[in-house]
Parts: structure tokens; sequence; C-alpha cells
């Protein structure tokens, strides 16, 4: 029988195939007593499962790096890393160690009880990135558990057979780790779904980079599934067909093969101009998390790098970055880029983003001690980035930007804290561009409204749709229960984001989007009919938006632009908008 199941598409295009369940390791473990005099013992067998899945990531990365090229590879490659970190993190591995000899219990047991203390901090995070962090925790605490059973570091390993099966194999499981979306690449699996997951998690960005049609959180699939059943993957709506009669077939093989047309025609545009049909340029630049992400950004045709999101630099480690790390870091992006900009958004850490160690803060709500708030009430942290990204604004065309602003006090406080950098990389003769451009962030409403306050002592601007939304609407976006009423187009958003569009380009201040609505194709034409000019988001999208760029006419937009702001039946708005992508 024919039936239909909907979830998150988080890697567009279509897959025709066989489903092939998958079992993954769980973490439901054994609880037992163990001699005290054994204690040691068991301490040991840990520290060999832990040097086990060590040695697997290190085997994992040299396959990277072996058998694939370009932007892939920075993406599997920061997963390897995200999961050594975990597991080098003390309070990952010594705390277990200290649970075994003080409570007397198998290892097994003893990092579930840790694992379980780490989880339930996740539960109080908002931002959507990090919070998906909690599944590589997870994912590393499996391969542990795999390895002392003495199933190998898998974690949740896929079975021999798969390695003969025809390219048409269509993975169904409860949950996928990244290392898993790394094999079954290399055994031509032609798209994956999962009951778990979210659109920001290691396994959907790989999904994403490999081209890999990829659908999460359908909740029941791995129970309503049979083996080898025919199914159909529909990676950019969401939808799962199972079991799909021949007219249904015939539909989708034209879908696929269109899809996969247009996806090489995109790659044709990577030099082109993005320019409107009526002449306007549209700079187009990508977001980053680590210098890795380079390769991404080139093979996109970025015209530069609009957010660079350097809390990633501090997250997943015991101490802090010193100066010249982090100057490392932002001067191999600034050279990377050749010129082009390179704008370095200052630590936006705390509250959600909370950093591990002696450094570690204490934990908080999305409204608390978090991005700007956190960097001025820790000066001395602030004042070594600044320097940092100063001595780095030497090598190429770097920017500063201030995440979070909301008030005239925080934006003083922040440009004295840029002067006084400045003031002593002179005094000791280092160098730095003394004109590196000053921007803030948009996304808390009382600085969308006080706006004329920021445009007065700031180069360009940057909307953060995603907190925008959030604050805006008084939605946590991570939590089930409300996470529906988060809607880009609310009447509220769209005149905060058109005013704060229309008096930054009264103004002459450049203005740039660079939450999720940048590079979503549903908004591309809104944004544009808004005015703004400046996008910036995941260099995957970016072709495709460059696309879109290419095809709009600004003039036809305005009419419908005005009518979607005066819309306040949601129904009506959405027709508006799908005239408007018509």
């Amino acid at each position: 029988m024919s039936f239909t199941l909907h979830g998150l598409g988080v890697s567009g295009g279509i897959a025709i195939g066989h489903a092939h369940l998958v079992s993954a390791a769980s973490l439901e473990v054994d609880h037992y007593q163990i001699p005290e005099e054994f204690a040691d013992r068991e301490v040991q067998r840990f520290d060999k499962a832990v040097a086990q899945v060590r040695a697997e990531l290190d085997r994992l990365e040299s396959e990277i790096h072996e058998t694939h090229r370009g932007d892939a590879t920075a993406d599997m490659a920061a997963f390897v890393t995200v999961h050594r970190m975990i597991l080098e993190d003390p309070g990952f591995t010594e705390t277990p160690r200290e649970i075994i000899r003080r409570d007397q219990c198998n290892a097994e047991w003893a990092l579930k009880l840790q694992l379980d203390e780490i989880l339930t901090h996740f539960g109080e995070i908002s931002d959507e990135y990090l919070r998906e962090r909690k599944t590589d925790v997870r994912q590393v605490a499996e391969r542990v558990v795999a390895a002392l059973s003495g199933e190998g570091g898998q974690g949740s390993a896929l079975p021999e057979k798969l390695r003969e099966r025809a390219a048409d194999t269509i993975l169904v499981a409860h949950d996928l780790s990244p290392a898993d979306v790394i094999q079954f690449k290399a055994h031509k699996v032609a798209a994956f779904i999962t009951d778990l997951g979210g659109t920001t998690s290691h396994t959907a960005i790989l999904a994403r980079s490999l081209a890999i049609p990829a659908i999460v959180a359908l909740h029941a699939a791995r129970e309503l599934l049979h083996e080898d059943e025919v199914i159909i993957i529909d990676g950019t709506q969401g939808v799962v067909i199972v079991d799909p009669d021949e007219t249904i077939l015939t539909e989708y093989r034209i879908r696929q093969n269109q899809w996969l047309l247009e996806r090489q025609k995109l790659t044709r545009i990577k030099s082109a101009v993005a320019e409107t049909l009526d002449g306007t340029r549209i700079e187009l630049l990508a977001n980053i998390e680590l210098p890795d992400d380079l390769d991404a950004v080139r093979a996109s045709g970025a015209d530069g790098i609009g957010l660079f999101r350097s809390e990633f630099l501090f997250l997943n480690r015991r101490d802090t970055p010193g100066e010249d790390e982090q100057f490392e870091a932002y001067r191999r992006v600034a050279e990377g880029m050749k010129g082009k900009p390179v704008v370095i958004r200052t630590l936006d850490i705390g509250a959600d983003k909370t950093l591990a160690g002696p450094d570690q803060l204490s934990a908080s709500s999305a409204l608390g001690l978090r991005a700007i708030r956190y960097c001025l009430a820790e000066p001395a942290v602030f004042n070594v980035q600044l320097r940092a990204i100063l001595r780095a604004s030497c090598h190429g065309n770097v920017r500063i930007l201030i995440p979070m602003l909301a008030s005239y006090t925080e934006l003083r406080q922040a440009l004295a804290a840029v002067q006084r950098a400045k003031e002593q990389l002179k005094e000791e003769g280092r160098k730095f561009n003394d004109r590196t451009l000053i921007g803030g962030m948009i996304e808390v409403p009382a600085a969308a409204i006080a706006l004329p306050i920021f445009l007065k002592q700031l180069d360009f601007l940057s909307i953060g749709t995603n907190d925008l939304i959030q604050y805006t609407l008084a939605i946590d976006r991570t939590d089930d229960a409300v996470a529906h009423l988060y809607d880009p187009l609310h009447p509220a958003v769209l005149h905060l984001v058109s005013s704060i569009i229309r008096q930054a380009n009264s103004a002459g201040v450049p203005v740039a989007v660079c939450g999720e609505m940048a590079g979503d194709l549903m908004f591309t034409r809104l944004l544009l009919g808004l005015g703004l000019r400046d996008f910036s988001m995941h260099p995957a999208n970016l072709l495709a938006v460059k696309q879109r760029v290419l095809v709009s006419d600004l003039a036809s937009l305005e009419p419908v632009i005005a009518r979607i702001l005066k819309a306040e039946d949601p129904e009506k708005l959405r027709a508006l908008l799908e005239k408007l992508n018509a």
C-alpha cells in the first residue's frame, strides 16, 4: 500500500530506490557492580576503548583526504575534528574514570551517567547549530560503547552486505552518524532518511556537501518501512513516498532528471556576475565557521565572506585560543580570500554557547549574558580577540562585526574596546589597518527600532534573521511545542526587516542579511524587492540563489512587495509570495 511521510529535507534532490534498514548502536547499557580491587582494570578497559575510537577517527581522517576532494573534504574533516575534541575533553573521558572508582560500576554505565549529565545542559541551548552538537556528543559515546562491547569504534556500523548493494540503495535509520555518511558515500548510496536529526546536524551538513538527498525528523520511518521496499525521496520538499505506483514513479523520474540537469547548469554560472535582469549588482557572500571552510567558499564563487563565526575557534576545548592562534586563523582566511571582504563576527559566546574548562559560563537563557554582553563583561577575552583580528587586517580585506547590539551604551563601549586595542598595537609597533571597517548585527528588536543610533556610528550592518525572528515573536525555535510558530513571514518580522534595509539604504550604510533567510530561495526575491543587495549564506546555497538573482527583474517585484507588506492574512501573504516566485 502506498503512503507518504513528511520530514525535514536537509539535502536537496530526488532519489528513487530500495529501502535498506540500518540498525544503529544504542546507549541502553547494562549496569553491574565490580569488586573494588578490579576498579583499575575496568578503568584500563575504558581507556583502551577510548584509544580505539581515537585511532578510528584518525583512520577516518586519512580516508577523507585519500578519497574525497574539494569542498566536501572540509566539511567531513570538520566532523572528525569535533568528534576528536569531544573525545579529548576531560569532562567526557576523565569523569567516567572517577565514576568507575567511586561507584565501583562497569565502564559502560559510568560513561552513560556522565553522558546523561552532559546532555541535560543541552536542553537549555537555543542556538540551532550548537544544539545539534548534542548529537555529536551522543555519537562519540556510542562509538566508545561499541568499542567496549568489542564491536569496534563505529558506533553505528553498516553491515558488510551494503558493500555489494546497488547504487539505488536508500538507507533508513533511526539515526546516523557522520562516520556512517562517509562510509555509505563510498558505497554509492543514493540517499538516506532518519527518524531523528535536524537541519544543522553534522550529518545533514555532510549530506549537503556530498550531494546526497536526505530527510530527517521522520519520527517513525524506521518502524514503518520494510527491507527492499521501493521508495522515493524528495529531499527538497522533505517528502518520502513509499511503494509508489508506476504513474508516480514516472513523474519522479522526470523530476529527478530535471533536477540533475539544473545542478549541472548551476556550475556554469560560478564565475558569472550576480546581476539582476535590469542590471543591478548583487553581492553574494558565504558564511563560515572555521578556516577549513575556505575550499567550499572558493567552489561557490562567493564574492567574499559575509560572516565568519569566530566562536567556533573557542568551542570544544578546555582553554581559550590565545592571540597568536586566533591571528593565524584570521590571517589564513584573509589571505585565502585574496582581497575579497572577510567579515569576522566577534565572540558570540554565552548562554547557549558555553565555554569549557576554567572559563565556563553559568547556564543561562537566550536572553542572558551572551555575545557583546559577554565580551564587555570579559574585557580581557574581548581585547585578545580584537587585537588578533586587527593584526590580521593588514593581510586582507578584514572587517569586524559586533553581535547582538541593543543599546547605544553597548555600541559606545564596543567601539572604545576596538580603539584601545588599536592603541596597544600602535604602542607595540605592530602592523594593522587603522581603517578597518566596523559593523553591527541587527538581531534584537530594540536595535531595529532604534536603528538611527547605529547607522551614525557603524560602517555597515548585518541582519541576523534567525535571532531577530525568535526575539520578535517570543518563540524559542528549538522548542518543539512552539517551533511551528517561528515564522519569517510574520508581518512584524517583514516590517522590521523592510525598515532596517530601507533606513540603511537611505543613510548609505551597506546592509546584508546573514541569517537562514539569505540562503532560502523562497525569500530571495522578497529580500531583493525590500531593497537588499548583500546576501550571506552557506556556500552550498550560493549558486542556486545566484541563479534566482540572474532571472529577477527588480521593477516587476515592487508592486507585489507593496501588497505583501500590507497583507494581514497569512494565507494571502503566502499566495503573494508564490506569485513573487512564479
